[in-house]
């Protein structure tokens, strides 16, 4: 078992400045990685106290790579359906070399009303911007000359992403999965990490997973390592 620290900040202007929670979220980073924890981990949301101090998990994890030595920095998780693919994959990857491969990259779809309305983005589309968006990100990661034709991004030819990620052939990618079956099928399907909340996300959802990974041809020993809760 390994044990992380997750950054999911419930705290208003009132009650503490930007400058303040960071400060003694990174005074926290040197100490887990000091004490040999696993990793670190933030969210991206938006507005509201109930995550708003952690609109970019790239950013403030670049600035915990600065400040610690071996722990694993965890975006739990950055959305695709608010990020251009270019843009997110670009950042990531530099992250991954900041951090000399210490990125865990975590995807989310998203779910609060209010971030879709402001990012102009419908619910419904949820799900097909999501999947649209991890395919995007990793085929910029590993392939030359990318040209992509989605439902929602379309671009290239291009030359090869700079930089490319330190972590080869990409950085473990991790899927957020919470209730919806069709989330845990299709991670083990792409042969992708979970992203869970133990006490929302029940072990019944589980089987899903590991059927689509054993369909891969992977065994316990070597499909993706295990689950790491949120």
């Amino acid at each position: 078992m390994r044990f992380g620290i997750n950054f999911f900040p419930t705290v208003a202007p009132n009650e503490k400045s930007g400058a303040a929670y960071y400060d003694e979220c990174l005074e926290l980073c040197e100490r887990v990685d000091e004490l040999g924890y696993h990793h670190v981990k933030t969210v991206e949301h938006y507005f509201f106290p109930w995550g708003g101090y952690s609109p970019d998990p790239v950013t403030f994890l670049s600035a915990a790579a600065q400040r610690t030595r071996r722990v694993r920095l965890v975006t739990g998780a950055v959305i695709p359906a608010f990020n251009h693919p270019i843009k997110l994959a670009g950042k990531l990857a530099m992250l991954d070399n900041l951090s000399h491969g210490r990125l865990d990259v975590g995807f989310a779809r998203a779910f609060l009303p209010d971030e879709f309305e402001a990012f102009q983005t419908s619910m419904g589309e949820s799900r097909a911007r999501f999947e649209e968006g991890i395919e995007a990100v990793r085929r910029l990661w590993t392939e030359e000359e990318f040209r992509f034709n989605g439902s929602f991004h379309q671009f290239g030819p291009h030359p090869a992403l700079l930089p490319r990620p330190y972590q080869r052939p990409h950085p473990p990618i991790f899927v957020a999965a919470t209730f919806n079956p069709v989330s845990f099928e299709w991670s083990g399907r792409m042969g992708y990490h979970l992203m869970i909340v133990p006490y929302m996300s029940t072990h019944v959802r589980w089987p899903a997973w590991s059927t689509c990974t054993a369909r891969r041809g992977w065994t316990p020993a070597t499909r993706p390592a295990p689950s790491r809760s949120t």
